[in-house]
């Protein structure tokens, strides 16, 4: 006979083993329903791409608009919300004055309500999930606040489900505070981020790293997190990536560097957080090219460095901001040329968008195609 001490060790083994097996399965389901989402990386095949015209605050910048749109509309199909019917008629004006045609077969024109013309950071993410294209709809709250606290956002924070109801499209909601403007992905394993947009009190309370990096995981499929930090001067957004690190293919991605012509010094704050966001992100295996701001102009009493990294990726295309310094344009055309010498590279001067706080990145949304092709 077994006695009862040795038959109470034989249970308990089994008992361990068997939720040992378990947890693993546990483990391994959820490790299968990462692997089976996915979120295209930006050069990858469009659908279309998706813009908010600016509105009275926004006026500023209207023929900035109508210029992407005309470049955009050549390549693919372009949807372009508008929220009263004068925004409409005044868009439709903007593009017969650069001498494009509003009823282009690629343009599509839905009344939608929205507050802001930044349509990247309030828009859909878009996450393959098992063949199937969905819908991320994440919290928007106007950049924590960042412009004032009086700045509108509830339009802006429920366009993604009218896009979804445009596309008859999943909508999944989200109940964390992010902007895509701050994601980066190379359309397999990783995203890049900065911590200080996503950690901003302002927009999640209380949320720390860990708990960022699971929900990432969690949601877009990625087995690969990196977390870069720090605010460059004045930008309002906390840090957007995408000012500051962009990939290029899957394994190389490029990193904006100060210099001795830019007004962000050598040995400033800023140039510490692009040399340390470089060497996380090459420390992590990927290839690291830096992309150079080789001057700054000056605009409405105000100093800007001609950082060129807030370009558009599109089905045979590239359009980068321009800062109007010929020297500093022609020669981020031809890098930009460089990294992708597959696609047309347009440069459209954007000071006025610039100083309200982005480029053509952050205007635009675009939609991978279902059927992707690399």
């Amino acid at each position: 006979m077994i006695g009862w001490g040795k038959l109470k060790l034989k249970i308990w083994i089994i008992f361990i083993t068997l939720l040992i097996s378990l947890m693993s399965k546990i483990t391994s389901a959820n490790e299968v329903n990462y692997k089976t989402k996915r979120v295209p990386a930006e050069w990858e095949t469009h659908e279309a791409t998706w813009m908010q015209w600016p509105g009275y605050w926004e006026k500023d910048y209207e023929i900035t608009f109508a210029k992407i749109a005309d470049i955009i509309s050549r390549y693919e199909k372009l949807h372009i919300l508008y929220n009263t019917a004068k925004v409409h008629a005044d868009a439709q004006k903007a593009l017969k004055e650069i001498g494009a045609d509003p009823q282009h077969k690629n343009i599509y024109w839905h009344k939608v309500p929205y507050n802001s013309a930044w349509m990247r950071d309030n828009g859909p993410v878009y996450i393959l999930d098992k063949n199937e294209l969905r819908i991320q709809n994440w919290g928007f709250n106007a950049w924590g606040g960042a412009f004032g606290s009086d700045i509108p956002f509830d339009l802006d924070n429920a366009v993604p489900k009218k896009v979804g109801k445009i596309l008859n499209m999943p909508v999944d909601h989200i109940d964390i505070v992010h902007e895509r403007g701050n994601l980066e992905f190379n359309g397999s394993d990783t995203v890049i981020l900065n911590w200080s947009t996503i950690g901003d009190p302002n927009r999640n309370l209380n949320y720390n790293k860990k708990q960022a990096e699971h929900d990432l995981k969690k949601n877009f499929g990625v087995t690969k997190v990196i977390f870069i930090e720090g605010i460059p001067d004045g930008d309002l957004t906390k840090g957007h990536i995408d000012g500051i690190a962009r990939f290029i293919d899957a394994r190389t991605v490029v990193v904006v560097q100060c210099t001795s012509h830019s007004s962000c010094r050598t040995d400033s704050e800023d140039s510490k957080i692009y040399d340390n966001a470089a060497r996380k992100i090459e420390a992590a295996g990927f290839n690291v090219i830096r992309e150079p701001i080789e001057g700054f102009v000056k605009y409405k009493g105000k100093i800007f460095d001609t950082n060129y990294m807030n370009w558009l990726v599109g089905n045979g295309f590239v359009i980068i901001p321009g800062f109007g310094n010929l020297q500093t344009d022609a020669q981020a055309k031809k890098r930009l040329k460089s990294y992708f010498p597959n696609r047309d590279v347009y440069l459209i001067e954007m000071l006025s968008s610039w100083a309200a706080g982005g480029g053509v990145h952050c205007h635009t949304n675009d939609q991978p195609a279902l059927s992707i092709a690399k």
